[in-house]
């Protein structure tokens, strides 16, 4: 009997513990919502919480998700201008910058945010120093190394978005320049994010796969009129 207690308790006891994945978004304007509802929608995190200042506008968001938990596999939401409802999250998303004020390049309000990030990542690594920092805040690329530094992070933890949404935009419109889905297009957009971001034309092609089924060159430059050609 003992010997048949003590392997029962073995089995329960060598079972691997639940992993409870947090994350964290601050901001809940259009990006960070957005940024939300993806994370829901692929079932991607246990606990979600928010950060924002405007008090309306973080509850009315938090409110309109909570309602709408009936209709999917919902992590449970909390929000807060405290950061300490972001403690011990595994990741956190940066949505937070200032208003970019028409005429301003990605540039020009870079002093803002840098201002705003340096009350906000000291606050961010406090709760959760071993947090992943995701930098989604414009310009992004400057703010991603502002964010590295001021977290004392190493490099693979404090992570931007980069050109990813210019790519994305160069798919599209390839896509749609052919009439064909954005999803069978393949190219790059490099350098740094914003204005002075750059379309590899030479590396883009479109068609069922990477191999030599895919095609290229069949667009016309704007400026010269001629093909792109590999």
């Amino acid at each position: 009997m003992s010997t048949i207690k003590r392997e029962l308790t073995t089995n329960f006891t060598s079972e691997e513990a639940i992993h409870h994945n947090k994350i964290s978004v601050i901001g809940t304007g259009s990006v960070g919502m957005d940024c939300a509802i993806s994370i829901l929608l692929k079932g991607l995190s246990h606990e979600l919480a928010f950060v924002d200042a405007d008090e309306g506008k973080r509850m009315g968001e938090t409110m309109d998700l909570q309602h709408g938990s009936p209709f999917m596999k919902m992590a449970n939401i909390v929000s807060s201008q405290n950061y300490l409802v972001t403690a011990n999250s595994n990741i956190v998303i940066n949505s937070a910058d200032a208003w970019q004020i028409k005429g301003e390049t990605h540039l020009d309000f870079v002093h803002r945010n840098v201002s705003i990030f340096k009350a906000m990542i000291p606050s961010i690594t406090q709760y959760s120093p071993l947090c992943k920092l995701i930098i989604v805040a414009n310009p992004v690329d400057i703010l991603t190394s502002v964010a590295w530094k001021l977290s004392a992070f190493p490099q693979n933890r404090a992570i931007g978005s980069g050109c990813d949404l210019d790519t994305a935009c160069f798919r599209f419109l390839i896509g749609q320049r052919l009439g064909i889905h954005s999803e069978s297009c393949r190219g790059s957009t490099l350098g740094e994010r914003g204005d002075s971001s750059v379309p590899v034309w030479s590396e883009h092609c479109w068609g069922p796969s990477e191999g030599p089924e895919c095609r290229h060159g069949l667009l016309k430059s704007p400026g010269t009129g001629r093909p792109f050609t590999e």
